[in-house]
């Protein structure tokens, strides 16, 4: 099961479990967030498709904040002894997908087990 949600100007494809890296959100580490604006959920039944919202949301836990690596700006006009440098750090805040559309992590984890054990090979003994 992923979805794709809206957040910050981006999209993302996320999964339950995984951790992404978003714009900056002013929410504290630790804390819950909903993310409401979904594109697209598919699961094992069907694809659903917003126009470009859908009436579930993503919940995620957020891991932390930082930023990211350096950006070096370099602009030179060639035999002009023009230059000029600059940098840029861009913020973000770590997020981990909890749940979609309802379906939590621990029914999505137990799913994934149950699949396993039923897909392994049986042994010429058995």
């Amino acid at each position: 099961m992923y979805a794709v949600i809206k957040t910050g100007g981006k999209q993302y494809r996320v999964g339950l479990g995984d951790v992404i890296r978003v714009e900056r959100l002013s929410v504290a580490a630790g804390e819950t967030v909903n993310l409401d604006q979904i594109l697209l959920i598919k699961d094992e039944k069907d694809i659903r498709v917003g126009t470009p919202v859908l009436s579930e949301s993503v919940t995620a836990t957020v891991r932390g904040h930082g930023r990211g690596n350096k950006v070096n700006i370099f602009k030179m006009r060639r035999r002009k002894n023009s230059r000029r440098r600059a940098g840029h750090r861009q913020d973000y805040t770590e997020l981990e997908v909890t749940g979609i559309g309802g379906v939590k992590q621990a029914v999505a984890k137990k799913a994934k087990t149950v699949e396993k054990a039923a897909s392994k090979p049986k042994s010429a003994t058995d």
